[in-house]
């Protein structure tokens, strides 16, 4: 799996979490939400270390990442975190990784 993160989203969750450079945010899964790539499920952020981490990308200072007891959650998917400017929020793009 790969997690990119482009620039302006890192910027929008630098911004609305208080968060500063070297501190790390977890995209992990949660019951519930919107627009998930598993039924019934979505992705949560909170501030944490990584433990395990199973993917990651930094930007902006930031250390985002997933960790491993959440990979079965992408199944084979990668994920882009983009800002749209239409909601003002970050958004998830999921697309199929190539097989290895």
């Amino acid at each position: 799996m790969i997690l990119k993160v482009q620039e302006e989203a890192a910027q929008w969750y630098k911004n609305e979490l208080e968060l500063e450079d070297n501190d790390s945010l977890r995209f992990f899964v949660r019951y519930g939400g919107v627009g998930g790539l598993q039924p019934g499920m979505s992705l949560g952020v909170r501030p944490d270390h990584p433990a395990e981490p199973f993917a990651e990308d930094q930007k902006q200072g930031i250390r985002f990442y997933v960790e491993q007891e959440d990979a079965w959650y992408f199944d084979n998917y990668n994920v882009t975190v983009k800002y749209d400017p239409d909601t003002q929020e970050p958004d998830f793009d999921y697309y199929e990784s190539e097989s290895e």
